[in-house]
């Protein structure tokens, strides 16, 4: 009988001891999950994290994959396991296993997956597009089961202006023939991961999980579903990136890999916003430091790119999400505050897998060199190389707000965009800049221009046919208002008609004002006509001297020409049509793409007052 109570014992005490190793070594994160079969990037580095991991030794046996490395970091806490797959390797699942003392103590299954076809000459977004820019909280609430969630720190509150409203994924997807019919082809919302954090949560800038969409907005095969739904109804899905920083609830927060994965790991310090520290050789070395690895706010915690580690985990998940989702473009944040060296090396590994990508980066700066330094084929006196396609156009943008406001005179006014609009030496490709007149951090341009309907439809038209690619921020066709001075809340506000009960219905056209009615038919015949013109995708473009408070510029090509003409007076003007002979050719009539009506060009031109004029040339 004794023998036997000391079996039991025995037993129990194994049991025990196997379960409490099988719970220290439980893997708690293993990233990216899946890959695919094909990638040009095939090198995988897993991030796999779990109680003293790294006291274990990960183990496959999967024809065509291999483990070529292991790293371990100060934090036994986590492990790297690098990942070698074959051209030859088939789709399927196998295990990882996690192995001490020849026991397996984890196990993980993992899957390759077998790529789109022609996944890898996916068309990235172009001047032949227009971008449709969306806030999805205050979009549309498709599914208002999800406007809270359990494991969500905040939940919703309609009543303030900057918490949770609700909007999601799956309102996108109702209102996708919306967008569409509009005139737009490409749709970029702002982040869509996980913000796990105690409030401002809805703008989604401090992702608490790079791998998970916030479920306040959906899944993450939601999110998949809404690109597929958008494409088959002619658009494509650019997805918002941010490599600087995470939200100080990110996982990583509670057990960092380790000593270096942030800047100023111990202690905040917060950025100067200097930008021009990258390229002046004067910088002292100190503010460059500042600007470069300074925090954004003590809820952003500041990424160290220079970790090899950390660089890789951050190029895998932009790869990852393009090839999960099916993007057809990246928008990357505050994208000169990262690391200069880390910067190349991503978007030529993007670019590397996607030929024919386009990816926009975000350099806040209205002054045009600055910009420039980033652009793709730029020849840097630092050395600097980029493989970045495209920049947001912000000196084009700060000047177009300028110059419709200001009083014309020989140094104000549309003189501004004419002499703005010459810096376009500085770019490799201005052709491939996002103009936009205002975006999600700007006061509506509408407020702007102090609700002057006359002035909002130039900067309408000239986002449009100007050089480059478009990006108008929804809401803007209905004359959505806000402070002029910028408060993100209220620029953020509800589409009207996103939510039942809405009095307002932007979507169907209910209770919307005449003026309002005018700017969205305005908006939506430009766009339909841009979209089906290829002169405005890829054609020439000539201007002239603005004159008399008047500005003139023509697209064309060897087939096809537009001339695009800007009144500011607020009185009817004869235009004089004989400076315009060389481009006006023999064109003696036009159409007038937002009125229809033909228009003779033969010596002198009737503006209206305060006015803009797209015509569509006919030889």
């Amino acid at each position: 009988m004794m023998i036997y109570r000391c079996l039991i014992v025995l037993f129990f005490s194994m049991a025990i001891s196997a379960n409490v190793s099988a719970e220290k070594y439980a893997i708690q994160h293993l990233e990216p999950a899946n890959w695919w079969v094909g990638m040009k990037y095939n090198q995988v580095q897993l991030l796999v994290h779990g109680e003293a991991i790294a006291e274990l030794e990960p183990k496959l046996n999967y024809k065509g994959v291999k483990i070529v490395d292991v790293t371990r970091v100060a934090n036994p806490n986590y492990l790297f396991v690098t990942l070698n797959i074959k051209k030859s390797a088939k789709p399927g699942q196998f295990d990882i296993e996690f192995i001490a003392d020849k026991k397996i103590n984890a196990r993980f299954t993992y899957t390759l997956d077998a790529r789109a076809k022609d996944s890898a000459q996916r068309e990235g977004f172009s001047s032949a597009d227009a971008i449709y820019l969306i806030t999805p909280d205050r979009f549309a609430n498709g599914d208002p089961g999800n406007d809270s969630h359990p494991a969500m720190t905040e939940p919703a509150n309609r009543a303030d202006k900057n918490g949770r409203h609700g909007g999601d994924l799956a309102g996108m997807i109702q209102h996708l023939d919306y967008i569409g019919a509009m005139g737009f082809t490409q749709i970029w919302p702002s982040p869509l991961l996980e913000n796990n954090q105690p409030k401002y949560s809805y703008h989604g800038y401090a992702a608490t999980d790079l791998y998970r969409i916030d479920p306040r907005f959906g899944t993450n095969a939601d999110f998949k579903h809404f690109v597929e739904q958008a494409r088959k109804n002619g658009m494509g899905v650019i997805q918002d990136i941010i490599l600087n920083h995470i939200g100080s609830k990110h996982w990583w927060m509670k057990d960092l890999p380790s000593e270096n994965w942030l800047n100023h790991q111990h202690s905040y310090h917060e950025t100067n916003h200097r930008r021009t520290t990258i390229q002046d050789p004067y910088a002292a070395p100190a503010d460059k430091d500042s600007f470069v690895n300074g925090w954004f706010t003590p809820e952003m915690p500041d990424l160290n790119q220079r970790n090899p580690l950390l660089a890789r985990y951050l190029i895998q998940n932009s790869l990852w999400w393009v090839e999960y989702a099916g993007l057809s473009g990246i928008r990357e944040d505050t994208y000169g505050y990262a690391d200069e060296k880390f910067l190349s090396q991503w978007a030529k590994v993007l670019m590397e897998e996607y030929p024919h990508f386009n990816i926009v980066g975000e350099e806040w700066s209205n002054n045009p060199a600055v910009v420039a330094h980033w652009q793709k084929g730029k020849k840097n006196t630092s050395g600097h190389v980029s493989y970045l396609p495209s920049l947001m156009d912000f000196p084009l943008h700060e000047t177009l707000r300028s110059a419709l406001l200001s009083e014309e005179s020989s140094d104000k006014g549309f003189i501004q965009l004419y002499e703005m609009l010459a810096n376009d030496f500085l770019y490799p490709d201005p052709f491939n800049l996002v103009l936009f007149p205002e975006n999600h951090d700007t006061s509506r341009i509408y407020s702007f221009l102090h609700e002057d309907l006359e002035l909002f439809k130039m900067a309408m038209v000239y986002t449009a046919t100007m050089r480059g690619i478009p990006q108008f921020y929804y809401g803007s066709e209905v004359l959505l208002t806000s402070p002029r001075e910028r408060d993100d809340g209220a620029v953020r506000a509800d589409m009207p008609g996103g939510w039942a009960g809405d009095k307002v219905n932007a979507f169907t056209g209910k209770g919307l004002t005449a003026q309002q009615l005018d700017a969205q038919t305005t908006l939506k015949k430009l766009l339909n006509w841009r979209k089906q013109t290829s002169v405005m995708h890829n054609g020439k473009l000539q201007h002239f001297a603005p004159e008399n408070g008047i500005y003139v510029y023509f697209r064309y090509n060897t087939e096809e020409a537009a001339m695009v003409i800007l009144n500011k007076n607020s009185k009817p003007q004869q235009l004089d049509l004989t400076r315009f002979a060389d481009r006006l050719k023999n064109a003696n009539s036009g159409v007038n793409i937002i009125t229809q009506k033909r228009m003779g060009l033969r010596q002198s031109l009737m503006l209206n007052a305060k006015s803009a004029t797209v015509i569509q040339l006919q030889y």
